[in-house]
């Protein structure tokens, strides 16, 4: 299968993102898996001698680490990389998503010691209440993806209001470490021959494609996001699904506010009220 198609990534890496607790703390809901080349997908766990589980400050220090390396590789995380149009109209926001990550941090700082999501939702920790979105607001590629939840909806099944609030200030301190990597599609939509990508996944655009009897939800997340990338890079589809057929228009917007890899646009599930 990999033969007719020159392979873009010698890792594919699949990240189950947690809001859980602390930046500090070790979280079962946070899990990593990977496939080196051809081999098979395997679980990633935390350097030994350290927590039984990933933490967040770990596992940003351990991207880094490999986004780094001369060999590229393909990072999906199961959380939003930005916030709908509307927030930024309504908090007087630049499209930048650069000055959204600076701005967020500022009054969202989940990636500091002792820090709860929820401390700062209750206006214990920094200045949340300055920045807060409604569940009805949703991005176009939510709209493209109607099962995904609103980057707001903190609770429910499927949620990923936590774990987004909570990545964010970490995907700025990548950034900021890892220069040469390209964060999908913010940097273009087009990712240069040999660069590491960081793109958001919604691991339920692939459930059922893989066997994964045994594991936890959060282990068949990462599990089936690293497998699919692996597999997407062998048969070429991986190219697609970095270069969506998006309108213009689509195209400008989904660099401010992301978009699901794989995510297909379709007109018709379109909202009208955004």
């Amino acid at each position: 299968m990999g033969g007719a198609h020159p392979r873009r990534f010698c890792r594919t890496i699949g990240v189950a993102y947690s809001g859980a607790e602390t930046a500090e703390s070790s979280l079962k809901g946070l899990r990593v898996y990977q496939s080196v080349g051809d081999d098979p997908t395997e679980e990633v766990t935390p350097p030994q001698g350290t927590k039984r589980y990933w933490a967040r400050h770990a596992l940003a220090e351990w991207l880094i680490d490999h986004l780094r390396q001369e060999q590229p590789c393909i990072v999906g995380i199961d959380h939003a990389f930005s916030f709908p149009m509307r927030y930024f109209e309504v908090h007087g926001l630049p499209p930048d998503w650069n000055a959204f990550l600076a701005d967020f941090r500022a009054h969202w700082p989940t990636h500091q010691p002792h820090t709860y999501v929820d401390f700062i939702r209750d206006g214990n920790v920094g200045n949340g209440t300055a920045r807060v979105g409604n569940p009805r607001w949703r991005r176009l590629t939510e709209d493209a993806q109607p099962s995904a939840k609103s980057v707001f909806q903190f609770e429910g099944q499927g949620a990923i209001a936590k774990a987004t609030h909570a990545g964010l200030p970490w995907l700025q301190h990548i950034r900021r470490a890892c220069p040469g990597a390209h964060f999908w599609p913010f940097d273009g939509w087009q990712v240069p021959d040999g660069a590491s990508v960081l793109a958001e996944v919604h691991p339920r655009l692939w459930k059922g494609s893989y066997e994964v009897d045994g594991l936890t939800p959060a282990q068949q997340n990462a599990f089936t996001v690293a497998s699919w990338l692996r597999d997407a890079d062998m048969d070429g589809r991986i190219a697609a699904a970095l270069c969506p057929a998006l309108p213009p228009a689509v195209a400008a917007i989904g660099q401010v506010e992301g978009w699901i890899l794989g995510a297909e646009f379709d007109p018709t599930l379109l909202r009208q009220s955004r």
